[in-house]
């Protein structure tokens, strides 16, 4: 069993990785926002505000070029891209050691790229070619970790950390846009810019054409079994892999894969047609809680353990 903090920055460099990419396709939506003055355009924006936790009023979506600005440079918010990379980096640094080269130079080519001086004024001259090259960066990251790394214990803590990250973060756009206490998104561009924002578009068009509908949306999002960034996959790979991971370690609480696995059976098992009748608010804050259970249980396991429950009798 690897150590217990190099299982915490690898896991950590992948939900940071993960909230990084998701950050920049929403302030992407918010750019698209500025340059249309309809009701449509604030209205993405006020969901893409809500889904990072901002109030999602008119006043709020009024400058949404501000709020695509705030969510790349902000350093005083968790959640912005400049902090995800400057955490990613850190973590990275602390486990120089387990990552390939490629992954630490790709890293690094991105912190450098997004906190130089000139960053912010590379972003007002083409800011959208700027996000697009960010996400970019972050999926040559992604290959380089998945063409160079070892497949072992590292790996499977990465991918962990990117999968739980990206369930959470579909699930609160989900629940933003069609949960309970929500009136359900019903506008054509406003859905369209949904799929953008989970960078589902083009994926959905294949499997339904033009015909966009939230019911659709839902069905696409949470159980597609092929499409990566729904809720489902991301949940089927958090099982996998923590499956592979526990075969080296004795869970000392609520094992993680058996969370995991749990969750992702309801995920496969549920149908759409009670979805449809009783709406996606329960389904929706399920996956928000168990994925909190299952970090819960993760450092439970694999990091904050006793050191005399792994010591040799």
């Amino acid at each position: 069993m690897m150590l217990a903090r190099v299982a915490d920055s690898l896991y950590w460099i992948g939900r940071y990785i993960e909230r990084a990419e998701h950050m920049s396709r929403l302030a992407d939506v918010m750019l698209m926002a500025s340059l249309d003055q309809s009701e449509s355009a604030g209205q993405s924006a006020r969901i893409a505000l809500a889904a990072v936790g901002e109030p999602d009023d008119a006043t709020a979506a009024m400058d949404p070029l501000g709020a695509a600005y705030d969510l790349l440079f902000n350093r005083e918010d968790h959640g912005s891209v400049v902090t995800s990379i400057s955490r990613a980096r850190e973590n990275a640094r602390q486990v120089r050691d387990q990552i390939t080269a490629e992954m630490w130079e790709r890293l690094n080519l991105l912190y450098l790229r997004i906190t130089a001086k000139d960053a912010e004024r590379e972003f007002a001259a083409g800011s959208s070619s700027y996000l697009h090259g960010i996400v970019a960066d972050l999926h040559l990251f992604k290959g380089a970790a998945d063409a160079t790394m070892s497949h072992g214990e590292g790996w499977r803590f990465l991918l962990v950390g990117v999968y739980l990250e990206r369930a959470q973060l579909i699930a609160r756009l989900l629940d933003i846009s069609f949960g309970a206490s929500r009136t359900p998104v019903t506008d054509h561009l406003v859905q369209m810019s949904l799929l953008r924002m989970a960078c589902a578009l083009e994926p959905y068009l294949r499997v339904y054409t033009s015909d966009i509908q939230p019911r659709h949306i839902l069905e696409f999002l949470l159980f597609n079994e092929e499409f990566p960034r729904s809720i489902r996959f991301a949940t089927a790979r958090m099982e996998e892999h923590l499956k592979a991971i526990s075969r080296h370690a004795e869970a000392t609480g609520a094992a993680p894969e058996r969370l995991a696995g749990r969750l992702s059976s309801r995920l496969e098992f549920a149908d759409p047609e009670e979805l449809a009748e009783v709406g996606a608010g329960d389904i929706l804050k399920t996956v928000v809680n168990e994925c909190a259970r299952i970090h819960g249980a993760i450092y439970e396991t694999f990091v904050a353990y006793p050191i005399d429950e792994r010591l040799p009798a």
